[in-house]
């Protein structure tokens, strides 16, 4: 190498590593992992309740593509007077498929999207999450929202690798009970006072207390109207302990510091790939 080189090399500057700064949330959320004999519990009440009522999606096994050769395409060809009938056959072998019960369907929320929307409207009972989401912030998301919304909710391990393939599904990240679910009332009554309480600084209310101590009977089974009736009770009693404990003294409160957080995007610098550009073919 020679001296100029040399000087040029030694004089190329390093790159600014660009570093973006941001308030830190000072409260971290975390689910209550349902595990053991309770773990074992939902998960039987699930799968049993499942089997009996007989749920599942119904879908066409995917087909690999593959090229044809010229003779089986002549084949093909040639016997062109039996497709009529394999024809008719897919026709009403289509018409089987979807899911065995529309109505029932319509009581659960199936998927972080259902369950989101569901919580937003103020529509579900119960609400259980699959531990094996990731990454961790598509589930953890739901906490506040359903702690907000007085909403029974935990973490259950192995719920996907139960439900999924009883559903016919791949995966079940969330599933959500409906509050006109009449289907799963024996279900939720069970389930619910196994579900331990959220811990939410903002929310420190609990509806599913009321729901637990109304199924204590087991030969009475309350219909989801009465499930959804004692729940807005419980609410509007919390919210009115909370507005008279807010007129009181407040000097036990603590507040949190909010932190700064750096952020350092792509820090490992994985360049992505370059786009392929689509060849256009002359007609």
């Amino acid at each position: 190498m020679s001296v100029t080189q040399q000087g040029t090399a030694a004089l190329r500057k390093a790159k600014k590593i660009t570093v973006k700064t941001c308030l830190d949330n000072p409260f971290v959320f975390q689910w209550k992992t349902i595990e053991g004999e309770d773990m074992h519990f939902i998960l039987q009440t699930l799968e049993e309740r499942i089997k009996h009522v007989g749920l599942k999606k119904i879908e066409t096994p995917r087909k690999k593509k593959r090229c044809l050769s010229k003779k089986q395409m002549e084949r093909k060809c040639d016997a062109g007077t039996k497709v009529l009938p394999k024809e008719e056959e897919t026709e009403g072998h289509q018409q089987n498929l979807g899911w065995t019960d529309i109505s029932i369907r319509r009581q659960l929320a199936i998927g972080v999207n259902e369950v989101t929307k569901a919580l937003e409207k103020d529509d579900l009972l119960l609400l259980l999450v699959c531990k094996s989401a990731k990454p961790a912030m598509v589930t953890s998301q739901l906490i506040q929202l359903s702690a907000s919304r007085a909403t029974p909710a935990g973490q259950v391990p192995r719920l996907s690798e139960t439900v999924a393939p009883l559903l016919g599904l791949t995966s079940v990240l969330a599933l959500g009970f409906k509050k006109q679910s009449d289907t799963f009332t024996e279900a939720m009554e069970a389930i619910i006072p196994k579900i331990p309480a959220l811990e939410v600084p903002w929310c420190q209310f609990r509806t599913a207390e009321s729901v637990a101590c109304a199924c204590t009977d087991p030969a009475e089974h309350p219909e989801p109207e009465q499930l959804a009736e004692a729940l807005g009770d419980e609410l509007t009693r919390q919210k009115r302990k909370r507005t008279e404990s807010n007129q009181l003294d407040l000097s036990n409160v603590i507040l949190q510091p909010l932190k700064i957080k750096k952020l350092v995007p792509n820090p490992n610098k994985v360049k992505k790939p370059p786009r392929k550009k689509k060849k256009a073919f002359s007609a």
